[in-house]
């Protein structure tokens, strides 16, 4: 089942579910929360939302784009947010391609805000040879290479 979040509704949904996207999230991003990580965020799911709609009911339903653009011109109203939920939810139940690809959004949007990322940043010369990069926790994870050596601890 699918639950849009504004009017706690649920929506049969071949046997998924996800939690709903909270309309606080929808509108943080529409509003440009979260830097360029929100940014991309909102790309992405503009992206997905403008995806032609597989489905039947396509030509009675909401794709979410109408509501879509509505909250990007009006990010602190709640109801236009709560609509887009509802779009959103209807359409992953209605669309088996669609529900996955939602979900996965909703995680990475949910990470983006939190600042759950990570940020790798390589600079400052030439590097030659392999680089590893990875999130390291409670510290820092520096690599060298060529002739360079590490400073002693």
């Amino acid at each position: 089942m699918w639950q849009a979040a504004r009017t706690g509704r649920q929506v049969e949904g071949k046997g998924r579910t996800m939690d709903p996207i909270s309309l606080g999230l929808l509108a943080a991003l529409a509003g440009g929360a979260g830097g360029e990580l929100g940014k991309q965020s909102w790309n992405a799911l503009t992206a997905l939302i403008r995806r032609p709609f597989q489905h039947a009911a396509a030509a009675t339903v909401s794709s979410g784009e109408a509501e879509l653009v509505a909250l990007e011109r009006d990010p602190q109203n709640p109801e236009l947010a709560g609509r887009l939920n509802t779009a959103l939810a209807v359409r992953a139940a209605l669309e088996p391609e669609f529900g996955p690809e939602l979900e996965q959004w909703h995680g990475r949007a949910q990470s983006a805000l939190k600042g759950d990322t990570l940020h790798n940043v390589i600079s400052g010369g030439n590097f030659t040879g392999l680089t590893i990069q990875g999130k390291v926790e409670g510290g820092t994870h520096t690599h060298y290479h060529g002739g360079a050596q590490p400073p002693s601890a």
